[in-house]
């Protein structure tokens, strides 16, 4: 074989390769906190409805403040996996001190989850951060908008309390809660990129509020921020999360649709 030959395979395989990326799709999924007025069995059946096999758990009573039993997750695990759903990320609101921690850890090992998405501040970062490594889990710290403020709310909030802590410690992105505290979705993408791990893919009306419409609806730039995912190829979980105390079946229906548009 001579050099040029090589040289013309390699660049072929180069090129296949560079195709294989850009043909890479965004893994879409869903929080169930979606369907929070639900209770969970009817939450599975909307997830199955609509075709998606992985999901965000985000049910209140399974969040560490209403202190749930390990049995309630064993039920959950065994209920996903007949239905043919994987539980990617679990969502537990704030991790206060160790007992919380223990708790969460347990609690995504009997789910099968991957990842902890969670605020967390001060020193408890960093004993989340061991354990989260010797348990082979990831940590993405959530972003919210708050009218009386809160300590994540832009992506540099999240990045310095970052800072020194292990690449399994990341982000947990929620587009439109940056809408909400007045940032921009792009950007946030953007600077977080090397430490995101998850994004909930949400629209909103307006800054200063919590108003949620519908995907491509609202100030969150989704078309753009998808493409800027595609871009970074985003390998974690893209999951919608709408909020809204109305029947949202038809609107989630819809919002699935859009996304599946744009992966």
């Amino acid at each position: 074989m001579t050099r040029r030959t090589f040289q013309r395979m390699l660049g072929g395989a180069v090129a296949a390769s560079a195709g294989l990326q850009a043909a890479a799709k965004l893994r879409l999924g869903i929080g169930t906190y979606t369907f929070h007025k639900l209770s969970i069995d009817a939450t599975v059946e909307q997830v199955v409805r609509l075709g998606l096999r992985e999901i965000e758990l985000s049910h209140g009573d399974y969040m560490l403040f209403n202190k749930p039993a390990p049995e309630k997750f064993e039920a959950m695990r065994s209920l996903f996996d007949r239905r043919g759903i994987s539980c990617v990320s679990y969502y537990t609101a704030t991790i206060k001190d160790d007992a919380d921690l223990e708790s969460a850890v347990r609690n995504a090992h009997i789910l099968g989850a991957s990842h902890i998405t969670a605020d967390a501040t001060g020193d408890i970062l960093r004993r989340i951060d061991e354990r989260i490594n010797r348990d082979g889990l990831t940590f993405g710290i959530h972003n919210h908008y708050f009218k009386q403020g809160f300590a994540y709310e832009t992506p540099d909030d999240i990045l310095r309390a970052l800072a020194g802590r292990s690449n399994a410690m990341g982000a947990s992105l929620d587009l439109g809660h940056i809408v909400s505290c007045g940032g921009d979705t792009v950007e946030a993408i953007r600077k977080l990129a090397p430490r995101l791990k998850l994004v909930h893919l949400k629209d909103v009306q307006a800054a200063g509020g919590e108003v949620n419409v519908l995907l491509g609806q609202g100030r969150a730039r989704i078309p753009e921020a998808m493409a800027e995912l595609r871009k970074m190829n985003f390998g974690g979980l893209v999951a919608i999360e709408y909020e809204s105390e109305k029947p949202v079946e038809d609107d989630v229906r819809a919002e699935v649709e859009y996304a599946r548009r744009m992966l």
